[in-house]
């Protein structure tokens, strides 16, 4: 079983630890936590690059290996990054868990080296209307991000 690690930082107090786990029937299953974020709901991406030398900037645009748009997790038409909203508590921490098929961490399009990046602002699933909605889902800032490495 292959596993992966990232942990987040920002310059504005973030912190948290995401783990990734390859299942045998080839999803990969997203756990860990997030504390420092404002309450409410915070888009929560996978980027094509593992690049942090610009803080979070550098991270590239949504992992998106077939050039689609923007969307929902459990849309067909998607960028394979596009892993939706965390829903951060009043304490300002989120516990995560989300499984999805389209981030492996093995094989041609694995994400292992790329970054996970958890923007300050909802992500619209690419049905907000905006001019952001089919390429970010228009989720604001980049307030914390982590490259994904490989775990022991």
């Amino acid at each position: 079983m292959v596993k992966a690690v990232a942990v987040l930082n920002s310059r504005e107090g973030v912190s948290g630890t995401i783990y990734f786990t390859e299942e045998e029937d080839g999803s990969t299953k997203v756990t860990g936590s997030v504390s420092g974020l404002k309450p409410g709901l915070h888009g929560f991406h996978v980027h094509a690059l593992g690049d942090t030398t610009n803080g979070c900037m550098s991270t590239g645009p949504h992992f998106n290996p077939q050039s689609k748009e923007h969307g929902a997790p459990e849309d067909e038409n998607r960028h394979a990054g596009d892993l939706g909203n965390v829903t951060v508590g009043e304490d300002g921490t989120v516990n995560i868990t989300i499984v999805d098929k389209q981030i492996p961490l093995t094989g041609p399009y694995s994400i292992i080296g790329r970054a996970v990046v958890v923007h300050a602002d909802p992500d619209d699933l690419g049905k907000g209307g905006h001019e952001l909605s089919k390429s970010t889902g228009n989720a604001g800032g980049r307030v914390a991000c982590g490259i994904i490495g490989l775990q022991g």
